[in-house]
């Protein structure tokens, strides 16, 4: 059984371990030198300490998968929307964590008062993650093309974006 849970800085270890068999293997990354365990753990502190969501899914013991939210662009009138980003172990794909995952992690953005949520996939063939994040209720917003160059192709990033709570019905009710 899978529970979720926040992550904590003895997660690290195996974030980065799933995350370097993605930067190395996979298109879900633009990254093509996997950060070591040390950058790993300044990027996760990072979030942290700014209170955005970053969630782990454990099995028996072991992490893995994890989602996080960062801020999807810096500057202040921003403030309200996130870029979530979802990483599971590789021979766990298609389990059903990223769906936990993923909902666990909208539902603790509607719960920080954030309004929008966007995803940048990386590679139109990437339908998995395409797909979860349909399911979750986000609408193809667009398709950058070839924006990418990573394992001897060009790369699109798709676009996603959903609404959390209010969305835009109401202005936010309290600034960041």
């Amino acid at each position: 059984m899978q529970t979720i849970r926040p992550a904590t800085d003895s997660d690290i270890e195996a974030i980065a371990s799933i995350y370097r068999y993605h930067v190395l293997h996979g298109t879900a990354s633009f990254e093509t030198v996997p950060p070591e365990r040390i950058e790993m753990m300044r990027r996760y502190s990072a979030l942290r300490d700014q209170a955005y969501p970053y969630l782990v899914a454990v099995e028996d013991g072991v992490v893995v998968g994890y989602a996080y939210v960062g801020p999807y662009r810096p500057r202040v009138a921003y403030r309200n929307t996130v870029e979530d980003s979802i990483y599971l172990r590789a021979d766990l794909i298609g389990r059903g964590t990223g769906t936990q995952l993923l909902g666990a992690l909208i539902a603790a953005c509607e719960q920080r008062g954030y309004r929008q949520m966007i995803a940048v996939v990386g590679d139109s063939g990437s339908l998995g993650s395409i797909r979860l994040h349909e399911r979750h209720g986000f609408s193809h917003i667009g398709t950058l093309r070839s924006v990418g160059y990573k394992h001897g192709r060009w790369l699109d990033s798709v676009l996603l974006q959903r609404e959390l709570g209010c969305g835009d019905s109401t202005p936010p009710s309290f600034d960041r």
